[in-house]
């Protein structure tokens, strides 16, 4: 893994995203992420700087994300081109080993799957999506529920979380396509 310090891959990290709202998300997952891997066994080191690492292309813009992509090689899905910010996930892995040295397979792994999750998970993986869908400034109804289930129940918390996740996604088409179609 990396050999910088935390505080100084922190600072790294800060000075790539150039947004302090984004790095300061990134901050409380990191967090999030570590508080859970504590309550779940979970390597606290490996949680703490995934969750930092996780959204390092969060803020490119759809035509780099896209870009930067297709020059490393990554596979764009027709619902990754049509929602770009999709791959921010997939290239911030990518990020976290060309910039910051990120070797260790379950890291990049849990970076690569924090935004639409997968159908194999492991525990590092799903400690990161919850921490990042369940960081204290998400503000939906649910949140503080998930979070208590997440402590206690990860793969529970999990089924709960994605699926909300879907819910909340399929009424944000919904609503698109109804104004596609007024229009």
């Amino acid at each position: 893994m990396t050999g910088l310090a935390f505080t100084q891959l922190a600072r790294q990290v800060r000075e790539h995203i150039g947004q302090e709202h984004r790095y300061a998300h990134s901050v409380r997952v990191a967090r999030c992420a570590e508080e859970l891997a504590r309550r779940h066994g979970a390597d606290t080191r490996k949680a703490r700087i995934a969750g930092l690492l996780h959204d390092l292309a969060r803020l490119y813009s759809p035509e780099r994300l896209i870009a930067e992509c297709e020059a490393r090689g990554i596979e764009i899905e027709a619902a990754a081109r049509e929602h770009p910010t999709l791959l921010h996930a997939r290239l911030g892995a990518a990020l976290a080993r060309e910039l910051f040295g990120i070797e260790d397979a379950e890291v990049l792994s849990a970076i690569e799957k924090h935004t639409t999750a997968a159908g194999e998970m492991s525990r590092l993986d799903c400690i990161v999506y919850l921490a990042d869908s369940l960081e204290p400034e998400r503000r939906f109804p649910e949140r503080a529920e998930l979070w208590r289930r997440a402590m206690l129940d990860l793969h529970g918390a999990m089924r709960e979380t994605v699926a909300l996740s879907r819910r909340r996604y399929a009424r944000k088409i919904a609503l698109a396509e109804a104004r596609a179609s007024a229009s």
